[in-house]
Order: C-alpha cells, then structure tokens, then sequence
C-alpha cells in the first residue's frame, strides 16, 4: 500500500473521530469520552501489531526512540483531549477544519526541527490551509 493510499484512509478515518465522537459523547463528559476512546485504541493497536507479527520487536526500541514515543503520545493525548473538548462546545464541521491546522504547525515544526524543505508551493497551501479554516470557522 502506497504513503498516498494510507494518508487519504488516514483523513478518511479521522473524519469518522468528528462524527462519531461528536454522536457518542451527546451525553458523555469529553474528557471520559477521550479515555474510553484512547482504551480502545491501544487495544486495537496492540492487536494490530501482533496480527502483523511486530509485537516481538518492542525489545529492540532503544532508550531515546521510547522516549520520543512516549511525548508523542502525551501530545497525542493532549491533542484528543483539546479535541473532543472543543467537539462538545462546536459542530464538528467548524472544529475539525481548525484542528487541521496541525498541518501548517506540522510543516514549521518540520522545517525547524527536522529540517526538511519549504517551498513556494508549501507556503502556498499553507496560506489555503490558514484561509479556508478561517472562512469556515466564521460561517
């Protein structure tokens, strides 16, 4: 499977969060809803890894990639709670094109910490990116 196929399954994906989560925490306190969503999600990757054989390998993950692993998964945890707390005060039609500015953070960030290239073009459509959220949080 091509980086483009998983990326759109991706987006794809995190466009049923929204919904789903949106539907299922009507009554249900966001935050409790983020930890139930998360226990499920470490269940489900933990058998995705194993399906696919990987599990052994957690012995070779050396000291500094755990460490970074476990950050992003504070983030990542960070992020989900910011989420679905703004999905119980907001349509999700207006939160997720705001979250998706994680595109245009993730593109600076890239460029300052893992230097990797901007060009006119990445500019560009972080500019579309910055507008669009904006035309779409204010309607």
């Amino acid at each position: 499977m091509s980086w483009l196929v998983m990326a759109l399954l991706s987006a794809a994906f995190a466009s049923l969060v929204a919904i789903l989560g949106k539907i299922g925490m009507s009554e249900v306190d966001s935050n409790l809803a983020t930890a139930i969503r998360a226990v499920v999600m470490a269940g489900a990757s933990v058998i995705f890894v194993a399906f696919t054989g990987s599990l052994g390998q957690i012995k070779t993950v050396d000291f500094k990639a755990l460490l970074f692993i476990l950050f992003s998964g504070l983030a990542g945890a960070a992020s989900w709670m910011f989420y679905f707390g703004a999905l119980r005060l907001a349509p999700a039609s207006k939160v997720a094109p705001i979250d998706r500015l994680s595109v245009v953070f993730t593109l600076i960030l890239a460029a300052l910490f893992l230097k990797e290239k901007i060009s006119f073009g990445i500019v560009a459509g972080c500019v579309l990116i910055v507008a669009g959220s904006i035309l779409i949080a204010r309607a």
